[in-house]
């Protein structure tokens, strides 16, 4: 078996805001594109469409946000968690059904208000850190070459084979360079959580998030709190 995936923290993060959980899939048989959402997930949005706006709780809302705001970065319009824009997504009809492991982070997301990423093991490697941009560092988001400015945002590096680290995912926006497509075998997840929520809250979102990588084929899905 491969390396066990490990996320440190840097060590700029301290005093910490922010608590994470890694979740690690493997024995994935495949990721072909879905068109409608599994069960569960179909399930979700029902219960999300009869809440409307209330589904995700202010107090959810503005702690997330608080742990994306730090110097230059304000978490609002396009900048938002990822989170809240798939509550609207899931009120406008527009919730996106993408692959299994994809699909098993949004429903993990919406259910908890946490914002989640989800990477292909095989391109990001083993070694990740939390940590925050720097200036002028981005990275292209989306298959239309949008690009999403980091700069004193909550992210994810990944170790490069040169020994360096490079930006993959974060809160708002994942980088199209890692993003899981359909030949993934193994995914790494990490959620995003305010330190100073309970620790339950977290653990309950990883949980699922784990149990959704396994109905949708993992053989083994693990996850740990950091």
């Amino acid at each position: 078996m491969n390396a066990a995936p490990v996320l440190s923290v840097d060590p700029a993060l301290e005093p910490r805001t922010v608590r994470a959980a890694l979740v690690v899939a493997r024995g994935l048989p495949g990721c072909p594109p879905t068109g409608a959402p599994g069960p569960f997930l179909a399930e979700l949005l029902e219960r999300v469409r009869a809440a409307g706006e209330a589904w995700l709780p202010e107090a959810r809302k503005k702690a997330v946000r608080e742990l994306l705001r730090h110097g230059v970065y304000k978490p609002a319009g396009r900048a938002k968690p990822s989170s809240e824009y798939l509550v609207a997504a899931a009120l406008d009809g527009s919730f996106p059904f993408v692959n299994g492991p994809v699909d098993a982070c949004n429903a993990a997301s919406l259910e908890s208000g946490y914002p989640a990423s989800v990477f292909d093991l095989a391109l990001t490697g083993p070694e990740l850190e939390l940590t925050r941009g720097k200036a002028g560092e981005s990275y292209v988001f989306n298959a239309s070459g949008q690009e999403i400015d980091l700069e004193d945002l909550l992210l994810v590096r990944a170790r490069r084979p040169d020994g360096g680290l490079a930006p993959c995912g974060n809160p708002v926006k994942d980088s199209m360079a890692t993003k899981v497509f359909e030949g993934c075998r193994e995914a790494v997840g990490v959620v995003y959580a305010p330190r100073s929520d309970p620790i339950a809250a977290l653990e309950a979102c990883a949980s699922r998030f784990a149990e959704l990588l396994r109905a949708a084929g993992a053989t083994e899905a693990v996850f740990t709190i950091v």
